[in-house]
């Protein structure tokens, strides 16, 4: 059976909390304003929060904020339709203190009723499709998965990228849409972390040849194993393709990691001499030539870096040899973007209700 999560539990709590503070102060409210009926008092207010705040884009961290984008939009609505609905309903709340009082605390149940929504970013259509892997051994990993027989291809449903159950990027988001097969209507499930953490180690990374990205691998496999909740863990995504589908794509990312709630991107290249600067057959080339290989070299690995920056927002850190003799300071590192900072900021339910209730 899965764990159950105290976040969930206590906000459930919290939820029921204020439904009973709403099921107290609607007679007086419905008495005071003159509507009819709870239905008919949602109807006015409770099912506009769509109509008053850009939810698509907006970023709400808070149910004060929340509530203040409602009405700021609320207004801005009346302004733009002033013989509407919209403006009798604003009438009637600003002559009823009581129902003043109950929206405060419905757009409150709302707000935390959606919290996992409204309080991250949603990819755009662009980046809600990412493709890895090397040539005839590549995958997709979408947001919202469909497979188009017209186009032959796999695409995002867009009017559901925003309500995706879990968050971007994470283990929970693979097990909810698997790996999908480019040019075939098929996919790759899993059911538990650990079915697709042994995909990851001995299918994907294995088939890149790296020591050094296998070890990783290895060391990612038992941090999510070992974490607290496996599905809120981001993916360490291997072998980004930058061109996506292309057969001639330029490059592929060692490993990327997506903070699942602000989308920003980090890549994460191991760049040793053996393979990125070494040049072989220099007894009969001059100083002078040695040296311009050696200047290509350089100038094509960085513009690799440059062109992951520019086309798909990733910042890259290059690891050399000498970071490479200790893996486990490499992989230090890639926990700091394992644990997004805005998921240690969000509303922490349960250790509020532990503080209230001891």
């Amino acid at each position: 059976m899965a764990k159950r999560d105290p976040e969930k539990t206590a906000r459930n709590k919290v939820i029921a909390g204020l439904t009973a503070e709403l099921r107290t102060m609607l007679p007086d409210v419905l008495a005071e304003t003159g509507i009819g009926s709870e239905q008919s008092l949602n109807g006015a207010y409770g099912g506009k929060f769509a109509d008053y705040i850009d939810i698509k884009n907006e970023v709400i961290y808070s149910p004060d904020h929340f509530t203040a984008l409602y009405f700021d939009g609320f207004q801005k609505k009346v302004a733009s339709s002033p013989y509407s609905a919209h403006m009798r309903n604003l009438k009637i709340l600003r002559g009823s203190k009581k129902l003043q009082e109950y929206m405060f605390i419905f757009l409150r149940r709302v707000y935390f009723r959606n919290i996992e929504a409204l309080s991250r970013k949603r990819p755009t259509v662009d980046e809600a499709e990412i493709w890895i892997g090397q040539n005839n051994a590549n995958y997709g990993i979408l947001v919202t998965p469909r497979f188009s027989a017209k186009k032959n291809q796999w695409e995002n449903d867009k009017s559901e990228i925003r309500h995706f159950e879990h968050q971007y990027w994470t283990i929970g988001h693979v097990l909810t849409t698997g790996l999908v097969i480019p040019g075939k209507s098929a996919t790759i499930p899993f059911k538990t972390p650990d079915d697709y953490l042994n995909f990851f180690v001995n299918v994907i990374v294995r088939h890149s040849g790296s020591q050094y990205e296998y070890d990783i691998a290895q060391m990612y496999r038992e941090y999510v194993l070992a974490a607290p909740d496996p599905l809120r863990v981001p993916l360490l995504i291997p072998e980004f393709r930058y061109d996506g589908l292309a057969t001639a794509h330029k490059y592929r990312l060692d490993f990327t990691i997506i903070d699942p709630y602000q989308l920003t991107k980090v890549g994460f290249e191991f760049s040793p001499w053996s393979t990125h600067g070494y040049l072989a057959k220099t007894k009969t080339l001059t100083a002078a030539e040695i040296n311009r290989i050696a200047q290509d070299n350089f100038e094509r690995e960085m513009t690799k870096h440059k062109d992951f920056f520019r086309k798909h927002g990733i910042f890259v850190l290059i690891y050399t040899d000498a970071d490479l003799t200790d893996l486990t300071k490499i992989f230090a590192d890639m926990k700091r973007f394992l644990e997004p900072t805005t998921f240690r900021q969000q509303i922490q339910f349960h250790i509020i209700q532990d503080v209230l209730e001891k």
